[in-house]
């Protein structure tokens, strides 16, 4: 296995973040959960900085806030695999 590339890994790990962000918005909106259930769902939502359940700005807020994760996320794995292989 050769060395990752950068600009490809991380933005692929921005794709997958953003996608499943997205997954778990909508699925707040999943009828069959208990009452607790929803609780703790928007709670772990809420642990995000300046995120307030449910407005467009705190959505857009958590978007940044993976995107700015996944390229810190996806440059230390590049940087771990490609820092570990041995020539």
């Amino acid at each position: 296995m050769g060395r990752l590339s950068l600009f490809s890994y991380v933005w692929k790990c921005v794709a997958g973040m953003e996608i499943v962000y997205f997954l778990c918005i909508f699925g707040a909106f999943v009828l069959e959960r208990t009452a607790k259930g929803t609780e703790l769902h928007h709670t772990f939502f809420e642990t995000l900085p300046g995120f307030t359940w449910i407005s467009v700005g705190s959505v857009i807020l958590g978007a940044v806030y993976m995107f700015v994760f996944a390229v810190i996320f996806g440059s230390y794995m590049v940087w771990m695999h490609n820092s570990s292989i041995k020539e």
